[in-house]
């Protein structure tokens, strides 16, 4: 008796750590891409990479054919999505580069670029329809858009075990790049970031509150609130 429980266990354990791997290393080809074509500042060699198409080609199509289950914790299902979202982005880029701007593609956020388990998505649909209802406003300073006022393409890819630990810091960089928001006590001139995406962040009081956070700034109450134009030039 005290053998088979053993065998069981180990069958347990052996069948956990098997259904684990396959997680641990979806992302591994997109995190080595990142490294090769993006700086420390966020800028992306598009023309390189532009030369090099097959990694991430495979990649998507390794992304399409492991869709999340609902079994997955909801740190691999952001992780997933989130990496999805910017690769297929920047695989949109590279099949139209060079180009100024994002925008000058015909409807980048409305065609259907990504599949899987049947289902086919546009960039939006991943973005509004399945991140964003993920509840976690953190989000917006992850996925890239690829202009230069969009929270910089981090070099590594997002992962389920360090993604608290990555979208803290995603977060505290863009908030603190005066570029991108200009804080003081008594003006709050943030990206419209936080305009588009308001119901988000919550009203003005809690807007503050999630700003002051991360830019350890004593914001007055009564400050106001204003938005920068947003700079849609590629971010190459």
């Amino acid at each position: 008796m005290k053998l088979f429980t053993l065998l069981a266990i180990s069958g347990l354990l052996f069948l956990s750590f098997d259904m684990l791997t396959p997680q641990k290393n979806l992302h591994q080809q997109w995190d080595s891409m990142l490294k090769k074509y993006v700086s420390t500042t966020g800028k992306v060699d598009y023309q390189n990479w532009k030369e090099d198409p097959q990694g991430i080609e495979q990649y998507i199509s390794h992304l399409e054919k492991n869709t999340p289950l609902d079994k997955w914790s909801k740190e691999q299902k952001l992780a997933y999505w989130i990496n999805a979202y910017n690769a297929v982005t920047v695989k949109l880029i590279l099949d139209h580069y060079p180009i100024h701007s994002i925008r000058d593609i015909e409807e980048p956020w409305n065609t259907k670029l990504f599949s899987t388990a049947g289902n086919d998505y546009t960039l939006d649909e991943i973005e509004h329809d399945i991140i964003r209802k993920m509840n976690e406003p953190r989000i917006h300073f992850a996925v890239n858009c690829t202009a230069k006022s969009c929270p910089k393409l981090q070099k590594s890819a997002f992962t389920s075990s360090d993604l608290e630990e990555q979208l803290e810091k995603a977060t505290f960089e863009y908030l603190n790049d005066h570029s991108m928001n200009i804080v003081n006590q008594q003006s709050v001139q943030l990206s419209k970031i936080f305009e588009w995406f308001g119901e988000d962040f919550g009203d003005k009081k809690e807007k503050i509150e999630f700003v002051e956070k991360y830019t350890k700034v004593d914001i007055d109450p009564q400050a106001k609130l204003s938005y920068l134009p947003y700079n849609w030039e590629l971010n190459d």
